[in-house]
C-alpha cells in the first residue's frame, strides 16, 4: 500500500514540475526560442490547432523566429493568432513565411520577468508541498487504522520528504536556469 502511495506521489510531483517547467519556458527572454509560441492556438478550417502542428517553427538566429505553415492558406490565421496572443511580438508576413523579430529586453523588463519566474516557481513549490501534505495525511490515516506501524510511518514520511526535496530542487534549478537566460 505504501509503495503504491509513494509511486502516486512521485508521479504527481513529476507532473507538477513538468507543468511549471512548461509555464516558465513560455516566458520570453532576449533570445529567440520556438517554445515561446507553444501556447498559441490557431483557428484553421474550423478547428483550433497548436501552432506547432500546422507550421514549422524555427530560430535561424538568436533574435528571429520564423514560421512556415505546412499549408500556405494558414498564413493569415497564424498571423492573427500571434497578434491576439500574449507573446507581445509583431509578425512580419512576407507571403510565404512569418518572421518574428525578438527585440532586446530592457533592464526593467528583465527584472519583471525574473519576478514572474520566481512567482511561477513558488507556485510550483507550493504545489509540491500540497502533494506532500496529501500523502502524509494518507500515511497518518493508515497508521491510525493500524495498517502500518509507527516506525514504518516515520520511514515513509522521510521518503516522502526526500521526494519533496528532490522535486523542489528541480524547480530551483529550472528557476536558476531561466533567470540566467533572462539576465544574459
Amino acid at each position: 500500500m505504501t509503495e503504491k502511495l509513494y509511486e502516486e506521489t512521485k508521479e504527481r510531483m513529476i507532473k507538477s514540475v513538468s507543468h511549471y517547467q512548461s509555464e516558465v519556458s513560455t516566458i520570453r527572454t532576449g533570445r529567440a526560442s520556438a517554445t515561446l509560441l507553444d501556447a498559441i492556438q490557431v483557428e484553421f478550417y474550423g478547428t483550433s490547432n497548436p501552432l506547432k502542428n500546422i507550421a514549422l517553427v524555427s530560430t535561424p538566429d538568436p533574435h528571429m523566429i520564423t514560421i512556415q505553415p505546412y499549408d500556405p492558406n494558414a498564413l493569415e490565421e497564424i498571423e492573427k493568432a500571434i497578434i491576439n496572443s500574449d507573446v507581445d511580438l509583431t509578425p512580419n508576413n512576407d507571403g510565404t513565411l512569418i518572421r518574428l523579430s525578438i527585440p532586446p529586453l530592457t533592464e526593467e523588463r528583465r527584472k519583471e520577468l525574473v519576478k514572474l519566474v520566481h512567482k511561477i516557481i513558488e507556485e510550483g513549490r507550493i504545489s509540491i508541498r500540497n502533494i506532500r501534505r496529501d500523502s502524509n495525511d494518507k500515511l497518518k490515516g493508515l497508521e491510525k487504522e493500524n495498517s502500518i506501524s509507527e516506525d514504518a510511518l516515520k520511514i515513509e514520511l522521510e521518503n516522502i520528504q526526500d521526494l519533496t526535496n528532490e522535486h523542489i530542487e528541480m524547480l530551483n534549478t529550472i528557476q536558476d536556469n531561466k533567470e540566467k537566460e533572462i539576465l544574459d
